[in-house]
């Protein structure tokens, strides 16, 4: 493990130079999407980034969250308006929050923020199924295995049902020593303790991970190990790679209703 340059394996924006025109195209979809299909606002706290963007799909399904990534400190939920689009085709609603960024806050702080949000998802009457990419797949798996009874009482145990997560991020430790640390501030301790890889499994539901074909061999590892650990302690769990995708481009299925990722994640959503 010393010998692994972890600088390399997670400086994605470095592996990946076209990475500016790929997010400038996510802007401009997201956007296109929106005059398509105006979201629902809906908050889930006092913050200006405590915000929920719904795009209803018109069924009872459970909903879909999607949360972003941007290594808990860039972008926010307006640039990937367009990864609901695949799902609404199908009648699948589908929730996308943002959340404050570091080095305003910190990753315990986006946690808490994603639990508050998914209790306010949670008033809708309907279960979830958490996805998310990069930074998001890591939020999406504390979801998972957030034991939300223990919360509020008054929540199921199952109100996420599912986790779907793309290029995630579940040991930070690795993370602590790279120039993506500068605004996270964790130190081994602090980034064990918000790495769902080292929390207790799932008491329900399933985890998928899934990274894509052309990623980093930290990004392979990050998701077999989650997939195995959990999957050791009784979790459903189901490893799968996308095509030819890079970390930038492993979200592109999102927008396709004919997609394979579309299609695992309207299983997902309706049993």
């Amino acid at each position: 493990m010393a010998d692994i340059d972890y600088e390399v394996e997670y400086n994605n924006r470095a592996r990946v130079p076209e990475n500016p025109a790929l997010m400038a195209g996510w802007a401009q979809d997201a956007a296109a999407y929106r005059t398509q299909l105006a979201p629902r606002v809906m908050a889930y706290g006092p913050g200006a980034r405590n915000k929920i963007d719904f795009f209803a799909g018109g069924t009872q399904d459970p909903i879909v969250v999607f949360i972003h990534g941007g290594y808990w400190q860039a972008l926010d939920g307006s640039s990937f308006s367009h990864c609901a689009r695949g799902l609404n085709a199908h009648g699948v609603s589908v929730a996308i929050p943002t959340y404050d960024l570091c080095p305003d806050v910190t990753v315990k702080d986006i946690v808490e923020q994603m639990r508050a949000a998914t209790r306010e998802l949670a008033k809708l009457g309907q279960r979830l199924v958490v996805t998310g990419h990069s930074a998001g797949g890591h939020l999406a798996a504390c979801m998972l295995a957030t034991d939300w009874t223990a919360i509020d009482a008054a929540l199921p145990q199952d109100l996420v049902i599912a986790a779907y997560a793309i290029s995630g991020l579940f040991d930070l430790v690795p993370l602590v020593g790279t120039s993506i640390n500068k605004a996270l501030r964790l130190d081994d301790a602090s980034a064990k303790a918000v790495s769902p890889l080292f929390w207790a499994a799932p008491k329900a539901g399933s985890l998928d991970a899934v990274v894509g074909e052309r990623e980093s061999a930290e990004y392979f590892r990050q998701s077999r190990s989650i997939v195995e650990h959990w999957g050791d302690a009784g979790v459903a769990t189901r490893f799968d790679v996308v095509a030819d995708a890079n970390h930038f481009t492993a979200i592109a299925p999102l927008a396709d209703p004919a997609s394979a990722m579309v299609a695992r994640l309207k299983r997902l959503a309706r049993g």
